[in-house]
């Protein structure tokens, strides 16, 4: 009964409408060899079908203008853009959400000490808040030249780590020194940046690419952001150096391609489903009212632009 109620926030088949765990489900089931499959979703989609957000269409007018739409060009490299304002005082703005991405070198013997060496937020609109690169705490033992592009030179005039994580902290609690916040923070596997920059952030204002269900592999394991960037954007990242740049907008268009899903109003409300109860309480509980009581656990990032998280 758990795990029987399904929310229409789930991804799904177009054609059939099939619930899944996943997108990366969705895509192994309309990718079945013909002589397994026992319905017409293979080859409806492959003729009304987005490959990027897998949503189907009914003409292939509507299908050839919604592609031009889902398909992204790579983001200009860092300087050559004109939506660029990293000086720019974002206390008491109207964001809604912000993205963050850290570059790490190595320190200790052997460079495996993780060391934040670089830091990039941008905005919804993809503006820049704040990129810099950081001063070490340790000695670097290790550059990681061939995936951060950072030498010796790049980190010299770096601005000490406890700088950076105050600026970080004053933009996301809307210049208040609480960690309460006020924004959302998005990210790819945020665990690893916000602990080079010994940041704590509330778990329920975090939006992590890497840990969001319908973005995981169908075994629920994470996707690179390599991957997702390809697979639902449409374009390539990281073919050379990790752009810090980059890798913020990738996330926050991501999140932004999630967040914008439109998918109506369910009957029953999203909550915390049976798990709510006590278990000697759901043993007294006849079958019509557990399944009464029985609401999906499912919060999808829709749910974003309708009330505060």
């Amino acid at each position: 009964m758990k795990i029987a109620y399904h929310s229409l926030h789930q991804p799904r088949c177009g054609v059939c409408l099939k619930h899944c765990k996943s997108f990366e489900s969705v895509r192994e089931h309309l990718n079945v060899p013909d002589h397994l499959f026992k319905g017409n979703c293979k080859a409806i989609f492959s003729k009304r079908g987005c490959t990027l957000c897998l949503q189907v269409f009914e003409e292939a007018i509507a299908l050839a203008d919604h592609k031009n739409k889902c398909q992204l060009s790579p983001p200009r490299p860092l300087g050559t853009s004109t939506q660029r304002n990293p000086s720019r005082s974002h206390s008491g703005s109207r964001l809604k959400a912000v993205a963050l991405d850290c570059e790490m070198v190595g320190g200790g013997d052997d460079g495996t000490i993780d060391q934040c060496a670089s830091v990039c937020l941008v905005d919804e609109d993809e503006n820049v808040i704040l990129s810099t690169h950081v001063r070490p705490l340790l000695p670097v033992t290790d550059y990681r030249h061939e995936v951060t592009g950072l030498s010796e030179e790049d980190l010299k005039d770096g601005m000490p780590l406890e700088d950076v994580r105050a600026r970080v902290v004053s933009i996301l609690c809307g210049g208040h020194n609480d960690v309460a916040g006020r924004l959302l923070l998005v990210g790819h596997d945020l665990r690893h940046d916000m602990s080079c920059l010994n940041l704590e952030y509330p778990s329920n204002l975090l939006r992590d690419t890497a840990k969001y269900v319908p973005l995981m592999k169908t075994n629920l394991v994470r996707q690179s952001l390599r991957y997702l960037t390809k697979s639902y954007l449409g374009y390539k990242i990281q073919s050379g150096k990790h752009e810090p740049y980059e890798d913020c907008v990738s996330a926050m268009r991501l999140y932004k391609r999630m967040r914008d899903q439109v998918h109506g109003c369910s009957g029953k409300g999203e909550g915390n489903g049976l798990n709510s109860w006590k278990q000697s309480d759901l043993e007294k509980m006849k079958a019509e009212e557990l399944y009464q009581n029985s609401t999906s656990e499912y919060r999808c990032w829709c749910l974003d632009r309708l009330s505060n998280p």
